[in-house]
């Protein structure tokens, strides 16, 4: 028997990168897969084709994370449609916006913590509502950053979201595990993903990217994937309340920065 068979996946921000590499392992190992994008409706429907190939009960879903009602909305549906949601991955978020906090303004500080800690919010308390109200117990992944750990100049947006979802899992995962309902952080390093490629195939900038990781390399989607199988499989039950850094090393490579 595979690791999630029977299980119901939704994942957000699942049409590129870690979000599609963690949809396709768990397709791969039985999940039926609820494959949530944002924009880019072409690469989402590329993305949901490489999820059915592993696994055919699989649906695509234009998903809001910031937006509380939609979020709501989206979720009663796949619910109805799937019978209910095991396995929820945060994974949907923005990118620093690399201004510096005098310069910042409010609309840009609230866009990065709306999209990255509310929308964590948002899908966990409706996710924990759905598990709770069924008696049975659930995951909930949250794919954090090392920038919960570390810091970076002209990212303050982005670090105090990533910071706050770390706590924020902590809180949940005390309030919830009573209920069997785990919740647990994935906080990768400098991942190679589409968004980053381009600039990552300079090797000068790719040098001087990787020169602070112990391991000397980038990661790869599919690593972070690995990691969430364990955590969304019954191989973890005992397992919550964690943060799991995914860096290659740089989180303890004291004084190098990121």
């Amino acid at each position: 028997m595979k690791k999630l068979e029977n299980k119901v996946a939704l994942v957000t921000g699942a049409d590129s990168g870690i979000g599609l590499a963690i949809a396709i392992e768990f397709a791969k190992n039985g999940a039926k897969v609820i494959v949530c994008y944002h924009s880019h409706e072409d690469r989402a429907k590329e993305a949901l084709k490489l999820v059915k190939e592993q696994q055919k009960d699989a649906q695509l879903i234009k998903f809001d994370v910031s937006d509380e009602k939609d979020v709501e909305k989206k979720m009663e549906k796949v619910i109805k449609d799937f019978g209910g949601i095991d396995i929820l991955v945060n994974n949907s978020g923005v990118n620093g916006s690399g201004i510096p906090i005098d310069e910042m303004d409010t609309k840009t500080f609230d866009l990065t913590l709306r999209t990255n800690l509310y929308g964590t919010f948002f899908c966990s308390r409706k996710f924990i509502q759905h598990r709770k109200s069924l008696k049975k117990p659930g995951k909930i992944i949250n794919i954090s950053s090392v920038h919960e750990e570390i810091t970076a100049p002209g990212n303050a947006d982005y670090n105090a979201s990533k910071a706050g979802v770390r706590n924020f899992m902590r809180t949940v995962a005390l309030e919830v595990a009573p209920f069997g309902i785990t919740v647990n952080d994935i906080a990768p390093g400098m991942i190679l993903t589409a968004m980053n490629q381009k600039a990552m195939d300079d090797p000068k900038v790719r040098k001087k990217a990787e020169k602070n990781i112990p391991l000397g390399r980038a990661g790869k989607p599919e690593e972070i994937a690995y990691l969430a199988l364990f955590l969304a499989s019954d191989e973890a039950n005992y397992v919550t309340g964690s943060t799991y850094l995914m860096d290659g090393g740089l989180s303890i490579n004291v004084g190098q920065g990121a």
